[in-house]
């Protein structure tokens, strides 16, 4: 008997044991790559019962992926799969009153791309310190990845990245040489997963390096010596990345560079003198260039022997004169400048030299006479032969002749002023100043040979007049006469204006030009930016004196900040200079205007968003401006302002997180001692349901035949909508309350309910048991039974009475809440 009942229990323990329940989720250790399409199963085995799968995430984050159940499988897709599906999720399955759950480990990697290597375009300049940049993007997780540098095989830099960045840049920074041209730099970047195969944990990018350097010139002609009229070939070579231009230049006697080639060969084809000289090779690239230098020398016999005399053509008896000798050769030799008269030579200048390819010679007759009249030679010999030319002067007497300069003067009083009378054709004039009428000569006398000057200083009126300048050279007299006319103008004009302007009203404004003459030869103009206002010229007077001139004028908005300008001129002959002005800004005063109020963003406003009101106003000064908020007939400043600088302003306040309790009346107030104005808007929060509570009348374990009441409640803009369902795939109930009565349950009742509260904003849902029991025979009356009518009134009249108040708020500020007025049955 004792053996028959152990095999029994053993049975009974097999059997139940082979039929436990089985959950598996596939895969359980997930590596996803970002962007694509994954799935997660889990695969519900050995229940007979029905079953509820459930998908839990460990942390504290919403399943932000497409969950898909049918009986015994449940599907988790991810599409696309991103950064934020990394979790650890839980299957739970309800089988009968067996749960058991199955964990899954999500992670998810991004390494779409190769590195990208920048800097290597730019020029790379031997000794120059460079720095390489390679960046990899859209890597996760970045702490995982590491960038190394690669010179061949060698690492020569490696860096890590950081957590949470989207991306990862190293920096490489070497000098490079020449001998490194057409190396290879690689940056590899290693996604430490050891899951992934190589081709996906590891990319590389290569790319080539040209370091470029300055030339250096390795081959150049030497200095050499050549005839006149032979040709001559000059070479210059150099090394350089990239490759040099080579460009010859010849130093002309002057000292002037000259460009002569632009090749490696110049080629100078039959020689002359003036292609004598250093020849400079000048190799160059955009990173450097040296230079190398060939004298070239040429032998001829003396060429281009000239003479000439100074001043050119007729030469007058007194006049300064000089001959010039000029000739070329190598060497130039010996150069002699002599005169030739009554078949007798006079040997003037004469010169050895052997340095330079080209001499000149020269002798002046500082006072010319008659007798300096004839042939003057230039003869030029070195040991390869001589030139010899030759010129005629004639020297001959002229007439006196006398000049003043300068001819008219206008000058400034207190100011210093020289006139200077010059004579010609007598070596020994008498000169002296007079005025008309006899006036008397105010000023210094400073005469020297055939000039004299009037030194007039200070001037003043008693100096405004004719003056004369006389010659005597014998028995001639010559004379000239100038005209000297004195005026005052020495300051800008004084601008006075009488503050800012009243918009409308009329300006007087005054400008004075301080110490004038002539006054009736001043000019005053009043200009408004460049449009001419008011022009009119001074009064007469024999005096120095002040000029006044009055602009009346009605200023506008327009003219706001425009530059008001006083300009004065003297109308002289001859002219004084540039005019004289001065400038200053119109400012005008006004009551505020243009006064706005703004909100952004634009249109609906979301609780938690960041909502900023912008006030702006115009006027002058702009004085007080205030931002407002009117809430249930409470005025709140939110931000002021007092300012009298500018003719705009604007003012701005944010809420960082707007609150139901923001919504509101909103006023921009600006004033100033001229007057004020007044702007308003309206901003309402709304934002999704939140803080939902459900109330389960009597309670959620209750007997067959009895009454349900669900009452749920929530905070939410607009009013939301509620619906309630049996779970999985119960009938939706819905209730503009938030009120459900279930009517006479019964055992089917009993189960999972959820309640979904929703607006156009969003939802939120709640879940929640009841548990119906079979109904005893004459089961007492328990209080709770007659309590449920009372709470669920107390509850619809507590929620009505907050409908009230909510809609009282919504008019004056936008917040509402979920209220409970009569509930449906079902």
């Amino acid at each position: 008997m004792l053996t028959e009942m152990a095999l029994m229990w053993a049975f009974i323990y097999l059997y139940t044991g082979v039929m436990a329940l089985r959950v598996e989720v596939k895969p359980r250790r997930a590596l996803f790559r970002a962007g694509g399409r994954q799935e997660l199963r889990c695969s519900v085995t050995d229940c007979t019962d029905r079953v509820s799968i459930r998908w839990i995430l460990l942390e504290d984050k919403p399943l932000s992926a497409q969950v898909t159940t049918h009986r015994l499988e449940s599907v988790v897709t991810f599409d696309p799969v991103e950064m934020e599906h990394e979790a650890t999720l839980l299957c739970k399955v309800s089988c009968g009153h067996e749960n058991k759950q199955s964990r899954a480990v999500v992670r998810v990697y991004s390494f779409p791309k190769a590195p990208v290597i920048w800097g290597h375009q730019n020029h790379l300049i031997e000794a120059q310190e460079k720095s390489l940049s390679c960046q990899v993007d859209r890597i996760y997780p970045t702490e995982l990845l590491t960038i190394d540098w690669l010179r061949g095989d060698r690492v020569v830099h490696s860096q890590a990245g950081e957590v949470g960045a989207e991306s990862v840049l190293s920096t490489y920074t070497f000098t490079p040489s020449r001998h490194e041209t057409g190396d290879n730099i690689t940056c590899r970047a290693w996604l430490d997963l050891q899951e992934l195969p190589l081709e996906e944990r590891m990319r590389e990018t290569t790319v080539p390096l040209t370091i470029l350097y300055p030339p250096r010139i390795t081959a150049i002609s030497n200095s050499t010596v050549v005839s006149l009229g032979s040709s001559l070939a000059l070479v210059c070579s150099a090394e350089a990345q990239p490759a040099p231009l080579i460009h010859w230049t010849f130093s002309r006697a002057d000292g002037q560079l000259v460009s002569v080639g632009q090749s490696q060969d110049l080629v100078l084809k039959e020689v002359t003198l003036s292609q004598a000289g250093l020849y400079q090779c000048l190799a160059s690239n955009p990173v450097g260039n040296q230079t190398a230098t060939v004298k070239v020398t040429i032998q001829s016999p003396p060429t281009k022997t000239s003479i000439s005399v100074s001043p050119g053509g007729e030469v007058r008896e007194g006049q300064r004169v000089t001959i010039s000798c000029l000739s070329e050769g190598a060497p130039v030799g010996r150069v002699v400048l002599r005169r030739v008269s009554q078949e007798k030579e006079t040997e003037l200048q004469s010169s050895d030299t052997s340095s330079s390819a080209s001499f000149s010679l020269s002798f002046s007759l500082s006072s010319a006479l008659l007798e300096d009249s004839g042939l003057y030679q230039c003869e030029a010999s070195n040991q390869y032969g001589s030139e010899l030319v030759n010129t005629s002067i004639t020297v001959k007497a002229h007439p006196l002749e006398v000049d003043l300069l300068p001819q008219m003067n206008t000058a400034e009083m207190g100011s210093r002023l020289v006139l200077t009378c010059s004579t010609s054709g007598c070596p020994q004039p008498s000169l002296r100043w007079r005025r008309p009428l006899d006036q008397p000569v105010q000023g210094q006398t400073d005469t020297q040979g055939p000039q004299s000057q009037l030194h007039l200083t200070p001037l003043n009126l008693s100096h405004q007049g004719h003056y004369i300048c006389e010659a005597t050279c014998g028995s001639v007299v010559r004379s000239k006469h100038t005209e000297l006319n004195v005026y005052s103008f020495s300051s800008s004009p004084v601008l006075e204006t009488r503050g800012p302007v009243l918009l409308g009203q009329e300006a007087v404004l005054r400008c004075d030009v301080i110490n004038v003459y002539p006054a009736n030869q001043l000019r005053i103009q009043w200009l408004v930016g460049d449009t001419e206002m008011l022009s009119e010229l001074g009064q007469y007077s024999s005096q120095v004196q002040n000029v006044t001139s009055v602009l009346r004028y009605r200023v506008g908005l327009e003219d706001w900040g425009k530059t008001l300008t006083c300009r004065a001129s003297l109308e002289m002959e001859g002219g004084v200079g540039r005019p004289q002005e001065t400038s200053t800004s119109l400012q005008l005063h006004y009551a505020p205007q243009g006064t706005s109020i703004s909100v952004s963003p634009e249109g609906e406003v979301r609780e938690g968003q960041r909502v900023t009101i912008s006030c702006l106003s115009e006027g002058a000064p702009v004085g007080r401006v205030v931002l407002r908020r009117v809430s249930q007939e409470k005025e709140t400043e939110l931000q002021s302002s007092d300012t009298s600088s500018s003719a705009s302003f604007s003012l701005s306040f944010s809420l960082s997180s707007a609150l139901l309790e923001d919504s509101g009346l909103y006023q921009c107030e600006a004033s100033n001692q001229y007057g004020s104005e007044l702007v308003n808007t309206s901003i309402t929060v709304k934002a999704p349901p939140r803080n939902t509570t459900v109330l389960v009348f009597p309670s959620t374990q209750v007997q067959e035949g009895q009454n349900v009441t669900i009452c749920c409640q929530a905070v939410s803009f607009p009013l939301p909508a509620v619906i309630l369902k049996k779970l999985p795939n119960g009938i939706e109930l819905y209730s503009p309350d938030g009120t459900f009565v279930l009517v006479n349950v019964t055992a089917n009742d009993t189960g999972l309910y959820q309640v979904n509260v929703t607006n156009n904003l969003g939802y939120q849902t709640h879940i929640f048991t009841i548990h119906v029991m079979e109904r005893s025979s004459s089961p007492p009356l328990r209080p709770g039974l007659l309590m449920m009518p009372a709470v669920c009134v107390a509850v619809v009249l507590a929620t009505a009475a907050l409908l009230l108040d909510y809609l009282r708020r919504s008019r004056k500020k936008g917040f509402y809440q979920l209220a409970k007025p009569a509930p449906p049955s079902a």
